[in-house]
């Protein structure tokens, strides 16, 4: 027979299911004891550069009881972007895949209000609240806690059965849950592929990155001029990066999502090389209407673009 927090548990991972999410585990709500000296380590040698608010809030990024009162469980969820398609032209500056479709932020916190409602619904009133990669929340951290996968040594997390090419996302609640047994296996072994490929050596050891050396944080994080260092090195892209994912050998297991909203825009994978360098701001405000690329604004695109473009 079920206890009632088995019953509960079950109730929330179908749900979440049923919403569309690929996976669902839930961890006990504690400190990150083996998190905090990782964390503390890399802030201090600045591997977090012009990332600023990643030095905010040190105590709540370790401890989810100090963002939710009375925290009990930390439901990670993952939901799937591997596109269908990509983009159709080889020469074009290129975009990371999960920005082909709709700003994955608005998609999933749409859904953890829906998973949210459907606790109180089904269960009963709680307290919590939602994280989609826009808070003080260890997503991987957590995501490993709750026996989704491992981190990988592009610091990805990496689901045996389906690879990296997923989002997480967390609900904390006060509601006392069945917990899932952590991942602590390292199925990585001796493979250094997504190290040896990155054109920047932003991965300087197995799950530690340099982010000033990392192509995503060049084009998206970093607001100044790119750094002169990292000419002809930046693989042609404009936004993000996907190179540690596509090199991996677990993303062989990659599937396309189900996912509408994330369905690759017409515009994004059908522009041409010289269709990118003459982009205007209308036509960029037209294509990014509900992107994350707009994060990274007109400015910074054309930025991006002019730098691979002469380098």
């Amino acid at each position: 027979m079920f206890s009632t927090a088995a019953t509960n548990s079950k109730k929330i991972k179908d749900e979440a299911i049923r919403l569309g999410f690929m996976q669902c585990g839930i961890a006990k709500a504690g400190f990150l004891e083996e998190e905090a000296p990782r964390l503390e380590r890399w802030l201090a040698d600045n591997r977090h550069g012009k990332m600023a608010y990643m030095e905010n809030h040190f105590d709540k990024r370790l401890d989810p009881r100090l963002l939710v009162e009375d925290a009990k469980s930390v439901i990670s969820l993952s939901l799937n972007y591997f596109p269908e398609v990509i983009q159709a032209d080889p020469n074009a500056p290129k975009i990371s895949k999960y920005a082909y479709g709709k700003d994955y932020h608005l998609v999933i916190k749409e859904k953890l209000f829906q998973l949210l409602s459907f606790i109180e619904e089904e269960i009963g009133e709680v307290a919590g609240r939602a994280f989609v990669d826009s808070a003080p929340v260890l997503d991987r951290a957590w995501a490993k806690q709750s026996g989704l996968g491992w981190i990988g040594k592009n610091s990805n997390l990496i689901n045996k059965k389906s690879g990296s090419f997923f989002f997480l996302a967390e609900l904390i609640i006060d509601l006392e849950l069945e917990y899932d047994t952590p991942f602590l296996t390292d199925h990585c072994g001796t493979c250094t592929r997504c190290i040896d490929a990155c054109p920047t050596d932003a991965i300087l050891a197995p799950a530690i990155i340099d982010a000033t050396k990392c192509i995503s944080y060049l084009t998206i994080e970093l607001k100044d001029q790119i750094p002169e260092q990292f000419s002809n090195k930046m693989d042609n892209w404009m936004f993000g990066c996907d190179i540690c994912q596509d090199v991996c050998p677990w993303n062989k297991f990659s599937v396309p999502h189900q996912e509408p909203e994330f369905a690759a825009s017409e515009s994004i994978v059908h522009m041409r090389k010289e269709d990118w360098e003459d982009i205007t701001e209308d036509v960029f405000s037209k294509i990014f209407k509900n992107s994350a690329v707009k994060r990274t604004k007109f400015k910074g695109l054309t930025r991006n673009i002019d730098f691979i473009k002469r380098t």
